[in-house]
């Protein structure tokens, strides 16, 4: 079996904390995706969800930052933050240790990789299983790009990264959904927070979509962090999907810049 859906979608805390703060017509678009690519996940009927996104020093730190990470294991919790902040209820994700072990296994003959035993999850995960998986019924495996703290990989390690789930997922005889999540320009944490550079945003999606990926691996991170943000390194997570798509392009089915949710709001599906 090889992967049968592979999409991107935004995860920025605000989507759920603040929800009530954004235009009403904005949001309902958004939300309105967001249902849209629940239904299409469902439609796939996937054996288990591989999220690639981006923590934010929940589980890593400087004395421990692997350029990419894997869990495996059987279950994970989440959401690390407080959830009457988040708005989402603290619950157990199931996940698959042989799933994954075995997915590993496969990935390892072109990339390397730490895998984790233990994983707590924060709104990088759990707001798109929010969304996309409310009911929590499908395992996950999750995986994280160090898009926090340089040195980051390379963006060509990071397509073969999505190149290998790919190749990994041809050899097993589940049926692999994978999302990448995170944002694109982004300011976290900072006095620009809020700040969204749509046109940056419009342009790496153009890229994104149409799986271009010299385009994708153009970006230098000096001009990712002035145009994008530091949140910009996120762009990680969407060019790992489009590797895993194996050269399939993609259609945006919603990019909202939303001020109050700190980043412009993205779903998108590859055309497997």
């Amino acid at each position: 079996m090889s992967i049968v859906f592979c999409g991107v979608c935004s995860h920025g805390p605000g989507i759920t904390a603040r929800t009530e703060r954004a235009e009403p017509a904005a949001r309902e678009r958004l939300m309105q995706s967001y249902a849209r690519m629940r239904q299409a996940l469902r439609d796939a009927r996937p054996d288990v969800l591989v999220v690639i996104a981006a923590e934010h020093f929940a589980n890593f730190f400087m004395d421990n930052m692997p350029a990419f990470a894997v869990g495996m294991a059987d279950h994970y919790d989440g959401p690390i933050e407080d959830p009457e902040w988040l708005r989402i209820p603290r619950t157990r994700v199931p996940g698959s240790r042989d799933i994954s072990l075995r997915l590993i296994q496969g990935m390892m003959q072109s990339v390397d990789l730490s895998y984790c035993e233990e994983w707590k999850f924060d709104h990088g995960i759990m707001v798109p299983l929010h969304h996309l998986t409310p009911d929590y019924d499908l395992p996950v495996i999750p995986m994280n790009i160090n898009c926090q703290n340089p040195p980051l990989a390379p963006l060509h390690r990071v397509y073969a990264l999505g190149q290998a789930i790919r190749h990994a997922a041809e050899s097993m005889s589940e049926r692999i959904a994978v999302i990448g999540t995170g944002g694109i320009s982004h300011w976290p944490c900072t006095p620009d927070t809020g700040l969204i550079n749509e046109e940056w945003d419009r342009e790496f999606l153009r890229r994104w979509a149409a799986n271009d990926r010299d385009a994708l691996l153009d970006y230098t991170d000096d001009a990712t962090y002035l145009d994008g943000g530091q949140g910009g390194y996120e762009i990680r997570t969407y060019i790992a999907a489009a590797g895993a798509a194996g050269g399939a392009p993609g259609e945006v089915w919603c990019y909202e810049p939303i001020p109050q949710f700190a980043c412009g709001c993205t779903v998108g599906v590859m055309q497997l």
